[in-house]
């Protein structure tokens, strides 16, 4: 049982606070944050290209197009001829491959046909070395 022995008012001095003024450490981290926020540099998202100037002259030469289908059953065709086998196809790509132009590979798959089928087509021609790969019909994916 505590008891309060005197009042606070009755000496005039006001009652000692006991709590931390947290004022000063605010002001001290909001000069922080504004120095920190000078010093970083501006972050521009763009990217400096140097682009060539004027218009290109106009290649006469058209690609080479090589076409591989594959049909519903899965079924690989090379410029419409049916591959027996991956081991054939990956020769044939061997050997465009090494062509001083090497041509454009249109790979055009069927909707019903094997994942594994397009996608061993697919690796197929990057242990090949040919670069120049395009899906066409890719359209048909879309529901």
């Amino acid at each position: 049982m505590a008891m309060n022995v005197g009042s606070s008012s009755a000496s005039g001095d006001p009652e000692v606070m006991m709590d931390i003024n947290t004022t000063p450490l605010i002001d001290v981290m909001l000069v922080l944050l504004v120095m920190l926020i000078i010093t970083i540099p501006i972050q521009l998202h763009a990217v400096n290209l140097n682009l060539p100037v004027g218009t290109p002259p106009p290649s006469d030469v058209k690609p080479e197009v090589v076409k591989i289908d594959v049909d519903a059953k899965s079924v690989v065709h090379w410029q419409g001829v049916a591959v027996a086998s991956g081991v054939e196809l990956e020769q044939k790509m061997k050997e465009v491959s090494l062509l001083p132009v090497q041509p454009e590979v249109h790979l055009r798959p069927d909707r019903h046909a094997r994942y594994e089928v397009v996608a061993s087509i697919l690796a197929a021609t990057k242990r090949s070395g040919l670069t120049k790969i395009g899906v066409i019909g890719s359209e048909q994916f879309i529901e």
